[in-house]
């Protein structure tokens, strides 16, 4: 077992910021990560401190312990500066209230995307389903001292044929761009170290991985506060919901100070981190499902 104490850069909330990312669990004691790393597996556990600014406790199990805990800064977002300057009322609210909220993120492109294709075309209760069953099918026991899974190995999984995930509840469509980059994952995990815009651009060369998706995975393990997930269904009307009051229509004038916090929201210049996006920054969106 390898231990560390963290120091956050500020204010962290530690337990809001990580929860929902992939392979994140909350717990009583805290919260639990496990994920393979090209060392080999490992379990990490993060145990908060008693204050936002307290010193964070982090232990980590297996082969891959030591990269695991390399990643905790980036897990609960100690690289995001926390710069954002919001301008519409409502945003400006919530940041008020939640000043310690940071952008957290994963390592691991294949574990984030895996997820993010089931979940494409379907309801998220149907994708969760699906994807609680295929995990559990190829679930091996993560190191260390609780009694958690690993994700699927794609190892494993891209020896499969599509109509293998029938017993899933996953269709032709979504099977064979799964079992595709689960066959391509040592190339798929390189490009994350080109940064967003080829990880973006590389994730959308394989058949079947659109913008949302690509967009999805790339805000999952980047951290990027200006990546947009277009073509979601529900999202807009969570957008408008939230800082308008009512759903958008067609033709209906959009409120001023909406359209104010949306235009202050638009992607900075590179290098300013200062404008965030409201999708990626107010609501905390995230399409992967958790161990």
């Amino acid at each position: 077992m390898l231990a560390e104490l963290l120091e956050p850069p500020g204010p962290v909330d530690v337990v809001g910021t990580a929860r929902g990312l992939v392979g994140v669990r909350r717990t009583a004691d805290g919260l639990w990560w496990v994920t393979r790393t090209p060392d080999g597996p490992a379990t990490v556990h993060v145990e908060p401190g008693a204050t936002p600014r307290s010193p964070v406790a982090a232990r980590a199990w297996g082969a891959g312990a030591e990269l695991a805990l390399a990643a905790v800064p980036d897990l609960l977002g100690f690289t995001d500066d926390g710069a954002w300057r919001p301008a519409h009322p409502q945003l400006v609210e919530w940041r008020r209230r939640q000043p310690g909220l940071r952008l957290g993120h994963t390592t691991s492109v294949v574990e984030a995307l895996l997820p993010t294709i089931v979940a494409q075309k379907v309801p998220a209760i149907d994708a969760a389903r699906a994807w609680r069953r295929l995990r559990r099918a190829f679930a091996a026991p993560a190191p260390g001292p609780a009694r958690l899974t690993l994700p699927p190995d794609p190892r494993r999984l891209a020896r499969l044929a599509y109509h293998d995930l029938h017993r899933f509840g996953i269709e032709r469509r979504r099977a064979a761009p799964l079992l595709a980059a689960c066959r391509v994952a040592p190339r798929l995990e390189r490009l994350r170290s080109g940064g967003a815009p080829r990880l973006m651009a590389g994730l959308q060369q394989l058949p079947g991985i659109g913008a949302w998706t690509a967009a999805s995975v790339v805000r999952a393990v980047t951290g990027g506060a200006d990546v947009v997930v277009v073509g979601d269904y529900g999202l807009p009307s969570m957008v408008a919901w939230n800082l308008a009051g009512a759903a958008p229509r067609p033709g209906r004038p959009v409120d001023p100070a909406l359209r104010r916090g949306a235009a202050a929201a638009r992607p900075a210049p590179a290098g300013d981190r200062g404008a965030q996006s409201l999708s990626a920054t107010a609501f905390g969106v995230t399409f992967i499902f958790g161990s």
